[in-house]
């Protein structure tokens, strides 16, 4: 019998359905909680090559939520032990793996070799990018995040509106998984639809998983969903991340990361500053200069341009540190 007899039985799968996950590459950008039940189920469903980019070890307080992992895995890069685990789960599928981030060098090269990309970094900047080059690529996007009890996947670019369409501004909340907490039947749960719509975008399904989103609060058991496929794409200027190769001496650079928590600034020239310092509305670049904001995970910077776009409309970029070091 064949290992994938029982989903080639199908009627949306079948022989063709099934060569065309095996010849499938999909990228998944995030070896965590969310991609314990998508690394798993894809592998599982026989995906021709998986492409895992993380740049994290395996811990102790990751267990409760990341079971693709074991105790005699703590210690190892998460994506040697995902591919050990692969591996051993099926042997017909390629797992090639990247111990690093996600930035603006690495992404264009990893989302062009990708027939879909998998977002479960469970970071806004990495979202960005990822949605930023997935429309630039026209690659399909399947993008999820997990707080507490509450969960969200959707499916973004290709043949539908990006992530800045549904999301064209970070929320104030600064809550993570760490400072709220997160229950791992939950994060399996999103995690599972968000490999359900991978393996749908692949097979070209009727009821597409691009342009759906699917809203779970298992607070109270309750789930909702609804279409984006009409949501209108940013009219203003976006601000986009870039990487810190790209900075040059023309540009006005602002670190808004304290001497405590960054000794060394983000480029010689730049200035330091907090939020409110810089939001106090004194500094204005020069006429075609260029204003690049630097946090550590884009949020404080993302909240300054916001400030600094009600009085200027030049060209904004932004600089999240997290994604750019091995953390």
């Amino acid at each position: 019998m064949n290992r994938y007899d029982r989903q080639q039985v199908l009627q949306q799968v079948g022989k063709s359905g099934q060569a065309r996950i095996s010849n499938a590459k999909i990228l998944v950008i995030g070896a965590g909680g969310l991609a314990s039940p998508v690394l798993q189920y894809l592998c599982g469903a026989g995906v021709g090559t998986l492409v895992v980019v993380d740049p994290d070890v395996v811990e102790l307080t990751n267990l409760h939520r990341q079971p693709l992992y074991n105790e005699s895995l703590v210690g190892l890069k998460k994506v040697d032990a995902a591919k050990i685990v692969l591996n051993k789960l099926n042997s017909e599928v390629e797992v090639l793996t990247h111990a690093t981030t996600l930035h603006p060098d690495n992404a264009r090269l990893l989302v062009s070799n990708a027939d879909v990309v998998l977002d479960c970094a469970d970071s806004y900047a990495v979202s960005y990018m990822l949605s930023d080059t997935c429309s630039l690529l026209e690659k399909p996007l399947i993008s999820a995040t997990v707080l507490g009890l509450k969960g969200y996947v959707g499916g973004f670019c290709a043949s539908a509106p990006s992530f800045r369409a549904v999301f064209p501004d970070i929320p104030n909340n600064t809550a993570t998984c760490a400072t709220a907490g997160v229950l791992g039947p939950v994060v399996a749960i999103i995690g599972a639809l968000q490999a359900q719509m991978a393996i749908g975008t692949l097979l070209h399904l009727s009821s597409s998983p691009l342009g759906q989103m699917v809203i779970a609060d298992l607070d109270t058991y309750a789930f909702s969903s609804f279409r984006f496929d009409n949501a209108e794409e940013p009219k203003s200027a976006p601000f986009y991340f870039i990487s810190i190769s790209s900075l040059t001496s023309k540009d006005l650079i602002i670190d808004l990361r304290g001497k405590d928590e960054a000794p060394t600034p983000v480029y010689p020239d730049a200035l330091r500053m907090s939020v409110d310092e810089f939001c106090d509305g004194s500094f204005i670049p020069e006429s075609g200069q260029r204003a690049v904001l630097a946090c550590r995970s884009g949020l404080r910077a993302w909240n300054a341009a916001r400030n600094l776009r009600n009085y200027w409309d030049g060209d904004i970029a932004l600089i999240a540190m997290a994604s750019l070091e091995a953390r």
